[in-house]
């Protein structure tokens, strides 16, 4: 009779797969869409930040629960979801799971590595007006390219904690300079639903710190080496750490949003310029040594989840080729050395840059789209399906509560993803 292998015990020094994807799921847009909440609706939103924070931590601890306790990557999990297979010319069959990441991961990924270098150009065109935005998008889509090409996991976990290190200190300094109303600030926990509200509400429970890269966490928790059950609780205490530090951000820009915005009655342009905006306020206020580190904190932001995407998705991409190919467990097939990963990284970087001197075209715009917003639901949705199956070992499929958990976030980023299709279909 075996013996199970003793449990890792939590401690902060082993942290680091889930700083990783909450730091890259934390975009420009997401502390945009926070801002503006709390400028329109001052801390009457804080509730929906609160439980979106939650979900995400049930989402990532479902993704987790699945890698260390099947031994299974979430694709190989996704390949045997019920339905008919595919024959694809790499040798190997595909079913309906994998033929949408694959066309997903395409299409996603060029129109994802344009917006990608666009927003991290900003910053630094904002402080360094010697290039124009175009071309240090291109610079930092290169240098992108080249850290996550060279580097191992280790060296990227460490510039992404680095990364980190520099938003918090940024955005929580900013939360305290703009010397929060504390008795308002908790009365934002009760949930309401202020007129105009719905929109924002959704976003913030469902938009802030969820992207595919959600889905790479297992593949981080395999390159830090974490495997098996024992690791349990220390990838719980990882994500929960992580996904807490997350809230922590939304509270902060909730925050400067109803102190700064609100308060003031200023709006901020649509669209990632609109955190340029946030400087030039910020530079009339409180002096340009605060705007210049809101730049930097807005640069951390960016190129945090630019590298982030470089790395986890194409780890993913290697996992779907393995599977198309028919040689799934060849270790030659998988990893950050591997032809496929590289190719993934190619296409992230080079084919982008022809969007960023040309508008982007309609048809591929709207299939962008339509491809996103249906991600997170077919992640929740697997997921649940997946810690419920035979596939899982009976001690660790999911209880009540992540179930409800799973769920929940299932049906919100359902209903997101109908938001969002009916505003690409109504123009």
């Amino acid at each position: 009779m075996s013996v199970a292998p003793p449990l890792v015990k939590p401690r902060l020094s082993l942290v680091g797969p889930g700083i990783v994807v909450a730091a890259t799921g934390i975009g420009a847009g997401d502390l945009l869409a926070t801002l503006i909440a709390g400028g329109r609706f001052g801390y009457l939103l804080l509730w929906a930040a609160l439980l979106g924070t939650l979900l995400k931590i049930a989402l990532a601890e479902g993704v987790g629960r699945w890698t260390l306790a099947s031994g299974r990557t979430l694709f190989d999990g996704w390949a045997r979801l019920p339905g008919p297979g595919v024959k694809v010319p790499g040798g190997g069959t595909l079913n309906w799971a994998g033929l949408y990441f694959g066309i997903y991961a395409i299409i996603w990924g060029f129109v994802y590595g344009a917006s990608a270098m666009t927003a991290t150009g900003l910053p630094l065109t904002a402080l360094f007006p010697v290039l124009d935005l175009k071309t240090w998008g291109m610079i930092t889509g290169v240098i992108g390219l080249i850290l996550v090409w060279l580097g191992s996991y280790g060296l990227f976990e460490k510039i992404m904690t680095g990364l980190v290190a520099i938003m918090f200190v940024t955005v929580v300094g900013l939360a305290i300079l703009v010397t929060p109303d504390l008795p308002r600030l908790i009365t934002g926990v009760w949930p309401t639903l202020p007129e105009g509200s719905g929109f924002y509400t959704l976003g913030l429970i469902g938009g802030v710190g969820g992207t595919i890269t959600m889905a790479a966490y297992g593949y981080w928790l395999t390159a830090k080496g974490w495997k098996g059950p024992e690791f349990m609780p220390v990838m719980r205490w990882d994500n929960r750490i992580a996904y807490g530090m997350t809230g922590v951000f939304v509270v902060a820009m909730l925050i400067v949003g109803a102190e700064l915005l609100h308060a003031a009655g200023i709006a901020l342009a649509s669209g990632d310029r609109g955190l340029l905006n946030l400087s030039d306020v910020l530079r009339e206020r409180f002096g340009q040594p605060i705007a210049i580190l809101f730049l930097v904190g807005f640069l951390a932001t960016t190129f945090s989840s630019l590298i982030g995407v470089w790395q986890g998705v194409s780890l993913m991409v290697t996992d779907f080729v393995a599977h198309a190919a028919g040689r799934v467990g060849d270790p030659a097939m998988t990893g950050s050395k591997s032809p496929a990963f590289r190719a993934y990284l190619l296409w992230l970087t080079f084919p982008p840059m022809a969007l960023l001197f040309i508008d982007r075209p309609f048809g591929l715009i709207v299939a962008y789209g339509v491809l996103g917003s249906l991600f997170m639901p077919f992640l929740a949705g697997t997921l649940v399906w997946l810690l419920n199956g035979r596939d899982q070992p009976a001690e660790w499929r999911s209880g009540w509560l992540s179930n409800a958990s799973l769920v929940l976030a299932a049906l919100l980023f359902a209903v997101l993803a109908g938001q969002q299709l009916y505003e690409i279909i109504a123009g």
